[in-house]
């Protein structure tokens, strides 16, 4: 969707209020650090990213139960200022929602009604997008003292005055001439603001960092991954660097020149009870580890990790490596929840850590040392065939056979649980996964990759899909991803209940103390079901992608359930053959439940794009073979694979510029759309590439014809 949909706001980078109203409270005091302490005893309000310092997502609210829960109705709706990707998890303090939309633009409501308090644009430009592997998406913000914070896609981390929007303090935490973005929700502990970045497919260092919450002074920074020369960085993970981590890497590869990634671009949890950070660490860069480091003389630390931090100092404590020397983008950035489980002495309790990360297994480990108790797969999967005494994946012995013909392994890269916040209920001892099944062909680059390109996964990302295929071909697609809400027990390791759903990218949970857990869907159906059996009890659709993390609060003694919906992020750009049907452009939305809400939402809009050819197709096999390799490289992550998008972006197919060579010259090389994210690629493509590229994506909508699968 176009940035300019925007229109409307008033707020500029310097943040502008918006006089639709007073807050509802102007005696309202700042939040301490004991507020966050005590955050899941006082339910009334959601103050951090996942509800309190575990991130269980449980709320002690009980106003909603299994008994009224299908008296659940729409309280009110608020329109984002743009489209795209949303992924907001809204904070709720003294009657205040604080929730962002896509381009990091940050909305303050009145959480009973609805209403606009202000609203803040960062202005993050439109030619930022093509440092995203998977859309312009913010997860939300953290609040303390009186003072909002937000972490902006293009790397700034900033401090606004919650009653105003006016902005406090702005900090570069990236080197912003690399593709860093950030994407995550901030956490807020001990007075310090702690946030890492984005870009592992692109070609950057991960490292997480603390800042002063008052005046965003560093505190410290902890880096992932060594620099290229493994030298010092005068940062808190010098020591560990030097004394573990330097010598599970080669000294050549492309690490050396793409920043060997392992960026914290999700789940950082504070454990209270150790005073440590945990921090969810991404994927290698390149994904491949042939390429990454072709050495190959070690396990590539802290790739695909969890590590735990001192949350003074930012110095290491103990890691766990879920997927050692990954190369399928398993990243263990997942949700990270902390909950005390009967495995100590005798049955006593035992501080454990969770998480379901990308590679389908499910792990607990002692919190104060990181150790391996168990773990089990809670996915089908084929890369390994189950976890050592250790907790080290057995691998298949197949798995990072990538070089001849394609392999096809699962789960793959966009996992069997990605970012969608799974939650914990300590009633029924028991984990609610979005768990996902979404097979991917592997196969090394079959041509030397462009040095200057933006994604260099060292992938043949269409590997196995020639530029022709049979009718049916998307449906069988379709029908190879699966999506299941599972409740994993963490004692047992296993399912006690699953529900099956209609495809994969399904949303986050929030679990109840009524014994009720919610999920959102994909398609938009946002369902309650028994927490402790499945039982689906309610289920109304909010007419789009429903598939950010919800919260709860309550306000006069009535409780709300609030979820952000919107179409876009990873799945709708680059498996935009999943969706059953056209997703057309829409604006995001906020959607607030309540007992007896009566408010309704309004229709979807309908696509108004003719599902045609607009020219001939033309050029010879090589041309659009060579189209082809070229598209896998370039445009595939945001236009979709076989040429077929959701509609969150637009389907090349049905383009007129396809068929006009100038246009789309004019497009994809001189960058005439780039305030809307389309940049030029004349430094990636050549022209005679461009035109390959045209002449294969004019094939495809003529295929699609053919297929009969135009109107998919």
């Amino acid at each position: 969707m176009s940035k300019l949909l925007r229109a409307g706001l008033c707020a500029t980078a310097c943040a502008i209020l918006i006089a639709c109203g007073d807050a509802p409270s102007d005696t309202s005091s700042g939040v301490t650090d004991a507020a966050l302490s005590a955050a899941a005893d006082t339910p009334e309000s959601w103050l951090t990213y996942s509800g309190d310092y575990k991130e269980q997502r449980h709320s002690r609210l009980t106003g909603i139960t299994k008994e009224n829960v299908a008296d659940l109705g729409v309280a009110w709706t608020y329109d984002l200022s743009t489209g795209r990707g949303v992924e907001s998890t809204p904070i709720v303090h003294d009657g205040i929602m604080y929730v962002t939309g896509a381009w990091s633009i940050l909305h303050a409501l009145d959480a009973k009604t609805g209403e606009e308090l202000w609203s803040y644009d960062p202005e993050v430009s439109g030619e930022d997008a093509i440092k995203g592997c998977c859309d312009v998406v913010n997860r939300g913000v953290a609040i303390y003292d009186d003072k909002v914070y937000l972490g902006v896609f293009d790397g700034r981390l900033e401090a606004l005055n919650a009653k105003t929007g006016a902005l406090v303090w702005s900090k570069v935490t990236v080197d912003q001439t690399q593709p860093y973005t950030i994407t995550m929700a901030p956490r807020v502990v001990k007075g310090k603001v702690i946030i890492g970045n984005s870009g592992g497919e692109l070609g950057v260092r991960g490292y997480v960092s603390s800042y002063d919450a008052q005046t965003g002074d560093l505190d410290w920074r902890f880096y992932t991954v060594p620099n290229s020369e493994k030298k010092a960085d005068g940062a808190a993970s010098d020591e560990i660097m030097a004394s573990l981590v330097n010598d599970t890497w080669g000294d050549t590869g492309g690490w050396v020149t793409d920043g060997g990634g392992g960026t914290a671009w999700d789940s950082i949890v504070y454990d209270e009870e150790n005073d440590q950070l945990l921090v969810g660490v991404g994927n290698g860069s390149p994904w491949n580890a042939k390429i990454r480091d072709p050495e190959g003389k070690g396990d590539n630390l802290f790739l695909s990790s969890i590590l735990a931090l001192d949350a003074d100092t930012g110095t290491y404590k103990w890691h766990f490596q879920t997927t050692p020397r990954d190369q399928w983008d398993f990243t263990a950035t997942q949700s990270i929840i902390l909950a005390d489980l009967p495995l100590g002495k005798n049955g006593a309790d035992r501080r454990v850590v969770m998480q379901a990360p990308k590679n389908g297994f499910f792990y607990v480990l002692d919190a104060a040392t990181g150790e391996f108790l168990s773990g089990n797969n809670f996915v089908p999967m084929n890369w390994a065939t189950g976890l050592d005494d250790n907790g080290r994946p057995i691998e298949a012995s197949n798995a990072r056979d990538t070089a001849g013909e394609p392999i096809p392994i699962f789960p793959g890269p966009l996992g069997a649980h990605n970012w969608h916040p799974m939650a914990y209920s300590p009633q029924e001892k028991l984990a609610y996964i979005p768990a996902q099944l979404i097979p991917q062909l592997y196969q090394d680059n079959q041509v030397e990759p462009d040095p200057d390109a933006y994604w260099n996964l060292g992938y043949n990302l269409s590997a196995g899909v020639p530029p022709v295929f049979p009718a049916g071909t998307l449906d069988a697609f379709r029908k190879g991803n699966q999506g299941w809400l599972v409740a994993w027990d963490p004692i047992k390791q296993e399912a006690r209940w699953t529900v099956q759903h209609d495809g994969p990218w399904n949303g986050g949970i929030l679990s109840l103390d009524t014994g009720i857990v919610l999920q959102g869907q994909r398609e938009g159906d946002v369902s309650a079901y028994d927490a402790g059996t499945g039982d689906k009890l309610w289920s109304t659709n909010v007419k789009a992608g429903a598939l950010s993390g919800m919260s709860t609060y309550a306000i006069d003694g009535e409780q709300y359930v609030t979820i952000t919906t919107g179409w876009g992020s990873a799945y709708a750009l680059s498996a935009g053959y999943g969706y059953s049907s056209v997703v057309p452009p829409q604006v995001g939305r906020v959607v607030t439940f309540k007992l007896g809400g009566t408010e309704t939402i309004p229709d979807a809009m309908e696509s108004a794009v003719e599902r045609t050819p607009k020219g001939e197709a033309f050029g010879s096999q090589a041309q659009i073979m060579d189209g082809l390799g070229l598209y896998s490289e370039s445009c595939l992550v945001c236009h979709g694979p076989l040429v077929v998008s959701s509609g969150v972006l637009p389907d090349l197919r049905w383009s007129y510029a396809a068929a006009d060579k100038n246009e789309w010259t004019d497009i994809v090389s001189n960058g005439s759309r780039s305030g809307n994210g389309m940049v030029s690629f004349k430094d990636q493509v050549s022209p005679e590439g461009m035109e390959a590229i045209r002449a294969y994506v004019m094939s495809q909508s003529h295929l699609a014809v053919a297929n009969n699968e135009a109107g998919e």
